[in-house]
């Protein structure tokens, strides 16, 4: 990783700290640290510098504060991720940022292992963001997700190609909620919610793209994934057993709630789907997803299934009895569905 990271902060012990801290990176030159000291002097050296790749910036500062940075970085360049280090950690605040544009969020007095973890994730996210770039210049359009950054970089007539191109596809789609979380969020902090989450997505994540599965979307505290191609359900199964195997064996220390063992609810429907860009011409947005009646009995599944639970249809238990274990759970009644459903649980 070779980095060229603007950190901007009024507080000079900040510089001397991440000088100090990362001086072996620095030296390595995987991290090439500029500061300033407000948002005005932070565009200037942004105007100097355009292969800066990130920016660390505090909120309350003198001159231009870093909500306002982050309006004028989005506007300047979408394509530049910018993450919030300062000690004001308050939900307003962290929902003001985010809505600004924040990638992420970290709180003083820093932790700085946790700052270089979140720079490292940052970076692959800006990584991942180029290559999708480059891969639309390449018409590999159908094949990802887009955001409202890679579309600064697509004409008009371009958009709406792609934004009209659609399929009928055969997959898997899983759906992971995790039980309970809006509650927790009512009695923790809001930086200790936001670092849980991320968290618990990050091993997800993993577990779904080492079986050939993509992250379709992020839904609050839940993820909706898709799995294309041979076996697509036993890959899809095989990534929910992982997912239920890492999150079963974690156990976090909260400060309202000691000894916390997180919990996953999962739902996994397979067949036909319409498989396209979905979104506006108007506002220039859209998301590569998958939509349809299996789409949607895949979330049902998931609203029915209790914690632990990883819950099909009796059709996909057929399909896969010889290869996992599933019980029986019963016959329960599906929004929009006029007869019951029989559903079964994934025990292993």
């Amino acid at each position: 990783m070779n980095a060229k990271i603007l950190v901007v902060d009024d507080e000079t012990d900040l510089e001397l700290l991440i000088k100090q801290k990362f001086r072996r990176q620095i030296r390595e030159k995987q991290y090439e640290f500029l500061f300033a000291h407000d948002g005005t002097e932070a565009l200037q050296v942004l105007d100097q510098e355009p292969d800066v790749d990130m920016v660390l910036t505090d909120i309350n500062m003198p001159g231009m504060d870093g909500l306002t940075l982050l309006v004028k970085l989005h506007e300047t360049n979408p394509m530049l991720k910018a993450v919030i280090v300062s000690a004001y950690g308050d939900m307003d605040n962290i929902r003001t940022a985010m809505n600004r544009g924040a990638f992420d969020f970290v709180t003083k007095p820093v932790n700085f292992e946790d700052l270089e973890l979140t720079m490292q994730k940052t970076m692959d996210y800006i990584g991942q963001l180029r290559k999708t770039v480059q891969a639309i210049k390449e018409n590999n359009i159908l094949k990802m997700y887009v955001d409202e950054s890679v579309l600064t970089f697509m004409s008009r007539s371009e958009f709406e190609t792609a934004l009209s191109s659609s399929e009928i596809v055969e997959a898997s789609v899983l759906f992971i909620d995790i039980c309970g979380f809006t509650a927790l969020s009512e009695r923790e902090s809001a930086d200790t919610i936001v670092r849980l989450i991320n968290r618990y997505f990050d091993l997800m994540v993993k577990e779904i793209i080492a079986q050939g599965g993509h992250v379709d979307k992020f839904m609050g505290d839940a993820i909706m994934a898709v799995f294309r191609g041979e076996y697509h359900l036993d890959r899809a199964i095989e990534a929910a057993l992982a997912v239920r195997a890492q999150i079963d064996g974690l156990e976090d220390n909260l400060p309202n709630h000691p000894t916390y063992h997180p919990k996953v609810a999962i739902g996994i429907n397979m067949g036909e789907m319409v498989s396209g860009n979905i979104g506006s011409t108007t506002l220039r947005r859209l998301d590569y997803t998958v939509i349809g009646d299996a789409v949607n009995v895949a979330q049902r599944l998931q609203s029915v299934a209790q914690a632990g639970q990883i819950v099909i249809v009796e059709s996909a238990q057929q399909q896969i009895a010889e290869s996992f274990t599933c019980e029986r759970i019963g016959e329960v009644s599906l929004k929009n569905k006029a007869e019951p459903v029989v559903i079964y649980n994934v025990v292993g």
